[in-house]
């Protein structure tokens, strides 16, 4: 089955269900917020439902606008803007450092390179990558657990980690697809092909899923 295929199908199933939400990272490249505001999304998002990323960036924006403000807050001022996220003590240190190298090293202008990006405090491949795709609309594969476990089921690829599962999927699919793979994939991960009891039963391409074949569903 080809990509094309997949991503249509996915997106049926999810039209025919109930049209999902948009991912917060879609919603803050839709939202043109700016390239420094996704990355510090991008941040926050780890461990953290995208209701909740999306209400702590627009919170923590509207009192920051630039990388020099962010550069410039108190670390205890920007714990109690996401104390809602994930890992909030970690999170207020790091997006700090990140402004602070943004500002200093990048004149504030956040870059637009795999190598530069993965340089920066607790920015990973993953990070990096959906940088990449929604800040600066360049093809790159952001695997998380929804994409992993997702392109594993279908039988994309038959590995144990993301990084893994990254490496395989940029040498597989073709370089046209891989800007839509993340924000469809992750969609379908939280809505249909779930962690638990994936709703097989409404997948519009389940004929072509090696999970479904094998478990006789």
């Amino acid at each position: 089955m080809n990509m094309e295929k997949i991503i249509h199908g996915m997106m049926s199933t999810m039209n025919s269900v109930k049209p999902p939400r948009m991912t917060a990272l879609r919603e803050l490249h839709e939202a043109e917020t700016g390239n420094f505001s996704i990355l510090i999304g991008t941040i926050l998002s780890a461990r953290t439902k995208d209701e909740t990323t999306t209400k702590a960036v627009k919170m923590l924006f509207s009192k920051y606008k630039t990388p020099k403000e962010l550069a410039n807050a108190k670390v205890k001022d920007i714990e109690k803007i996401i104390r809602s996220i994930g890992f909030y003590h970690v999170k207020s240190r790091r997006i700090i450092e990140v402004s602070k190298i943004i500002d200093s090293k990048y004149s504030g202008i956040v870059p637009d390179t795999l190598d530069e990006l993965i340089q920066l405090p607790g920015v990973g491949r993953k990070t990096a990558n959906c940088v990449l795709v929604y800040a600066f609309d360049k093809p790159a594969i952001p695997v998380d657990i929804h994409v992993h476990r997702i392109s594993n089921r279908l039988g994309l690829v038959n590995t144990k980690s993301p990084e893994e599962t990254e490496l395989v999927l940029m040498k597989k699919i073709p370089k046209k697809y891989w800007i839509k793979i993340n924000d469809t994939f992750v969609m379908y991960g939280q809505n249909i092909c779930k962690p638990i009891n994936p709703m097989c039963n409404v997948c519009k391409i389940k004929k072509n899923c090696k999970y479904y074949i094998e478990n006789n569903i």
